[in-house]
């Protein structure tokens, strides 16, 4: 009982004592010092925003086929007699070379006998015109023989009518009247068929030289000459082999220019014509061939062809834009459009630059002219906004209008007529391109240029062949 009563009363006075304590540390402890603290200041690198030379230019991909492509084929029957020597897939042959013959012997008998027939009727020709100057001779002597007698019959008559002679003598100049008119009408006759007989020879002179002709130019298609340099693609025939007109002998692919068929995304075509005026202030209709051809040659886009895989400068050959495919490709969304080379055969070097052959794979860089463009590095835009440094070094988070994007680039609209303003950014701000995380508007910046990323910039984009495609900042990130 007295252990309980002891422990009744020395807990609490332990507890009183332990508050007593801590009041007492309370109350006498120094005050804590608050310090005020902002953000940490930031530091970024930037750029100035403003309008620079920009090219549009877009990849496109096709394989290489020549600009004249003849399939060559008999234009008569026979067999072949003759065939060159360097007839052989792969071959380069000069213009104007015989390169085949078919056996000739049975169309120069044809033409032979086309110039004979043409030679007889020369002849009958001939024959007939001296048969017209006989019969017109023969007509003048009948006719001076009829006035002739006519003359006499008047003189018998005369004398009959005075009784000097008889009536007998009468009849008999009569008789010799009328066999006169009657022999100056078969002449009569005669001259007026010569005309029709005139025309019919003529026509079948006219039809004689046109089987001559004929002949001739069946003879002619007897041998096959290049209308062209080329070099010789897949040989059907061989020699002693008779063939059908119609039947397929070589193929021959001319060697002065060749034609790819670059495909390109539409989506990728669209800056490439971003900008340009074919018309001032209206629209185009491209049903007029004539405006259709205007407004392509307007486009002036810069074409550099490459082979697939070389990077190296000897395999570049400029292109000249030659028209758009009439469709857009349903599948893969690509639109054709048809690129010229040049003498590709020209400047080879064994090893280092081939001609561009037939079917090779290559891409095909296409530039747009140059035109001012706000231009900014893809990695300034997050989600389509850009953290813009202001004159009190803060952050402001600012969202813009994208264009298009081309690459590590990004062009902002408003580029061209409209002013910057329109693609939410102003010309002169300065636009951050470090990474900065967190991101918080009015956050205190340290604003460090980035002059040689913005010289590499503009190279970057006017499409300096020298320069890299990627874009790296002043101090090495990305």
């Amino acid at each position: 009982m007295k252990k309980y009563l002891q422990n009744f009363f020395v807990l609490p006075l332990i507890l009183f004592v332990s508050i007593a304590i801590v009041v007492f540390l309370v109350k006498t402890k120094t005050p804590i010092e608050h310090q005020e603290a902002g953000y940490p200041v930031k530091a970024v690198e930037v750029i100035t925003a403003e309008k620079i030379p920009f090219r549009a230019r877009a990849m496109a991909f096709g394989n290489v086929e020549p600009a004249v492509l003849l399939n060559t084929k008999s234009e008569v029957s026979g067999k072949v007699s003759f065939m060159h020597a360097d007839l052989k897939k792969g071959a380069s042959l000069p213009k104007d070379t015989v390169v085949l013959r078919i056996e000739p012997t049975t169309f120069e008998f044809s033409l032979t006998e086309s110039k004979a027939a043409l030679v007889n009727s020369q002849s009958s020709l001939a024959q007939l015109k001296v048969e017209e100057k006989s019969a017109k001779d023969a007509l003048a002597i009948v006719q001076k023989n009829l006035n002739v007698e006519l003359k006499e019959q008047e003189r018998i008559k005369a004398l009959k009518d005075k009784g000097i002679i008889s009536q007998s003598a009468l009849d008999k100049e009569k008789q010799k009247v009328l066999a006169l008119r009657q022999q100056l009408q078969d002449i009569e006759g005669k001259l007026a068929s010569f005309a029709s007989r005139r025309n019919a020879i003529k026509a079948q002179i006219k039809q004689s030289k046109s089987q001559v002709d004929k002949s001739q130019d069946t003879l002619g298609r007897t041998e096959v000459r290049l209308p062209f340099d080329a070099r010789i693609g897949a040989v059907s025939v061989e020699k002693g082999e008779f063939v059908q007109a119609g039947s397929m002998l070589f193929e021959a692919l001319g060697i002065q220019a060749v034609e790819i068929n670059a495909h390109l995304s539409t989506r990728q075509f669209r800056p490439l014509v971003t900008g340009l005026r074919f018309i001032e202030d209206a629209r185009i209709d491209l049903q007029e061939p004539v405006v259709l051809q205007a407004a392509l040659s307007s486009m002036n886009l810069e074409a550099r062809v490459r082979l697939v895989g070389d990077n190296s400068q000897l395999t570049v050959w400029d292109g000249t834009l030659l028209y758009l495919s009439e469709s857009v490709d349903p599948t893969r969304d690509t639109l054709g459009l048809v690129v010229a080379v040049d003498k590709p055969y020209e400047g080879i070097i064994p090893g280092k630059r081939p001609p561009l052959l037939k079917g090779m794979y290559t891409s095909v860089e296409f530039f747009a002219p140059v035109r001012p463009a706000l231009v900014l590095p893809r990695k300034a835009v997050h989600q389509g906004r850009v953290y813009v440094a202001t004159d009190e070094n803060t952050l402001s988070i600012r969202p813009v209008n994208i264009l298009f994007t081309q690459g590590d680039m990004v062009v902002l609209a408003g580029s061209e007529d409209a002013g910057s303003e329109d693609a939410g950014l102003k010309t002169g701000e300065k636009v951050i391109i470090s990474d900065v995380v967190p991101v918080m508007e009015g956050m205190p910046l340290k604003v460090i240029p980035a002059v040689a990323y913005a010289k590499q910039l503009r190279q970057t984009a006017v499409g300096d062949l020298n320069m890299k495609s990627d874009l790296k900042s002043d101090t090495g990130s990305q």
